[in-house]
């Protein structure tokens, strides 16, 4: 039972992890950026979900205030930030979205305190019990919640035009120009979902720990990069399996070796070794 238990925790931490992750993952696959300020808008995202939810009492509603903006922003960020440098080496992109990160945390400790904010009243705070465990209301929304969105992107990329035109930009951006793919709207599309699924994260994790504080997406950030590596850059299934793992490794890591190493030691170390064996990562190609 206790590893039937461990195993449920590690999958809601890692459905965590995966929505931070497919975002880089969406990001990197188009662009070939990799877009370390993606964990300043999950950290917004969780911002938003609190603050929203302080003042209306409906979670629901903060949710969608909290994609919308974040995806809104998310678009931002690329018309501002990597549209103008998208000529330069892949190391110019990177310093700036670093400086990005760096400087929107500090903006964070301005504009909300250096201490972080809570709930006043925690929604989903319940307990229901399946299959003989105890699980707060909260955690089994942010499964389904994460269940739904990695759902619906899959339907969009698989089932639709916009999703094929996308799938086309990724594969080969001059032939999905020639036949008549707008490669800028599928730039802002991809910038738009990935940061959404990125706000949608962070009130998920503000959810699960009542706080949201300016350094909250530090963590995160490191481990969605090494997630995505792992999971061969740019494969949205590879990341979302080496995310799911990652989260039961460090489930279980946190019972059997939490005298010797802490729960983020636990994960990198469980990633440096994978990469050792498989440095391409699980789904890369050599």
């Amino acid at each position: 039972m206790l590893a039937f238990e461990l195993i449920v925790q590690g999958l809601i931490q890692g459905s965590i992890y995966a929505l931070i992750a497919v975002g880089l993952t969406l990001v990197y696959g188009l662009l070939r950026i990799l877009h370390i300020a993606h964990a300043a808008l999950f950290t917004l995202g969780g911002y938003f979900g609190v603050l929203v939810t302080n003042a209306t009492g409906s979670f629901g509603l903060a949710i969608v205030v909290a994609m919308v903006a974040v995806g809104g922003l998310g678009m931002l960020v690329y018309r501002f930030c990597y549209e103008p440098i998208l000529a330069r080496p892949p190391h110019v992109a990177l310093i700036a979205s670093i400086g990005l990160f760096i400087a929107l945390e500090e903006v964070f400790r301005l504009v909300f305190g250096p201490y972080g904010i809570s709930y006043t009243a925690p929604p989903l705070t319940a307990t229901v019990v399946v299959a003989s465990m105890n699980l707060k209301q909260a955690e089994i929304m942010v499964m389904a919640g994460v269940i739904v969105l990695i759902g619906g992107l899959a339907v969009l990329t698989r089932r639709t035009r916009v999703g094929i035109a996308w799938r086309a930009t990724v594969t080969d951006p001059a032939m999905a120009q020639s036949f008549g793919v707008d490669v800028i709207k599928v730039r802002y599309l991809n910038f738009f979902i990935g940061s959404a699924l990125a706000a949608a994260a962070g009130v998920m994790v503000a959810l699960l720990n009542n706080l949201v504080e300016p350094t909250m997406g530090s963590v995160p950030s490191y481990k969605a990069l090494a997630i995505i590596v792992l999971g061969g850059l740019g494969d949205v299934r590879g990341t979302l399996i080496a995310a799911l793992a990652l989260g039961v490794v460090e489930s279980f890591g946190t019972i059997y070796l939490g005298t010797i190493l802490d729960r983020d030691a636990i994960a990198f170390v469980f990633l440096i070794v994978v990469l050792m064996i498989r440095p391409q990562g699980l789904f890369g190609k050599t």
